[in-house]
């Protein structure tokens, strides 16, 4: 690939989804695109570009951006901070929270295996939580991945990948196919939209938990920032911001605090 084009397409993509890639990455760029290309008859990236530079379209701008977006994801993801939300969180937000309606937010869900894992712990311990009401929501950028979610249908792998067999076998429905459903039971708990972490999400209300776990990994430091200000205006006074345990959290406005014995999430100062 050509510097240029590769500069062109990495400041293309740090501009619609925040996505920063090094010099190293244009393999990965051209793994992910060269289908693209293809499909637009054009042969190559080079080309691809061209056609970006001279006849770009929204429809194709989404397609790419899409395409680069990484969607790994797996049921109860390194379990820990599903224990930490059921024996920490859940008890802290049901002493501070008055009106006994808990708002999730699960940010760039992919394809939904965060927020339905989210679900199943409240099911699990609804028994303690009599008279709550629970909302749900979970966003993604890419319309494909989000499309997958609502469905809520995984393959045997998905399906099985962090989830014990007695959740599998409770929560999930088997299908001809071999594929496993999520019951209507669940799907009913989480409501999905895209949304892109950029822009501006005020509209969705505020959270008392918001997820956004190994997400920020893909943004440069000023980016992280801004979108850390704006989960920190998103939150309730009493809300927990969870993020991926390797993770750690750039707030140079010092919005927040760590909780304790939970590595990866935070509450306002």
């Amino acid at each position: 690939m050509r510097p240029e084009d590769f500069q062109y397409l990495a400041q293309l993509l740090k501009q619609r989804s925040g996505l920063a890639l090094s010099d190293d990455k244009a393999y990965l760029i051209e793994s992910r695109l060269l289908p693209i290309a293809r499909n637009q008859a054009v042969g190559d990236i080079a080309q691809l570009c061209h056609l970006l530079r001279t006849k770009p379209t929204e429809a194709l701008l989404v397609e790419i951006t899409e395409a680069m977006t990484t969607n790994e994801s797996s049921f109860f993801r390194d379990i820990k901070p599903y224990e930490c939300l059921r024996n920490q969180v859940f008890p802290l937000i049901m002493a501070k929270q008055p009106s006994k309606t808990m708002r999730i937010w699960s940010a760039a869900c992919s394809t939904g295996q965060e927020p339905y894992s989210v679900a199943i712990c409240i099911q699990e311990d609804m028994a303690k939580m009599s008279g709550w009401r629970f909302e749900i929501m979970a966003t993604d950028l890419a319309r494909k991945v989000v499309d997958k979610a609502e469905l809520g249908i995984y393959s045997q792998f998905e399906a099985q990948r962090g989830l014990p067999i007695q959740m599998l076998v409770k929560y999930f429905a088997s299908r001809p196919d071999t594929t496993w459903q999520v019951k209507d039971n669940i799907r009913q708990m989480v409501q999905f939209r895209t949304n892109n972490l950029l822009e501006d999400y005020s509209g969705l209300g505020k959270f008392d938990i918001i997820f956004v776990r190994n997400v920020l990994i893909y943004f440069d430091e000023a980016t992280k920032a801004q979108i850390t200000e704006k989960m920190a205006r998103s939150l309730h006074p009493h809300g927990v911001l969870i993020l991926g345990s390797t993770e750690s959290l750039v707030d140079p406005n010092g919005r927040f605090k760590p909780m304790d014995d939970f590595r990866g999430a935070y509450t306002l100062k």
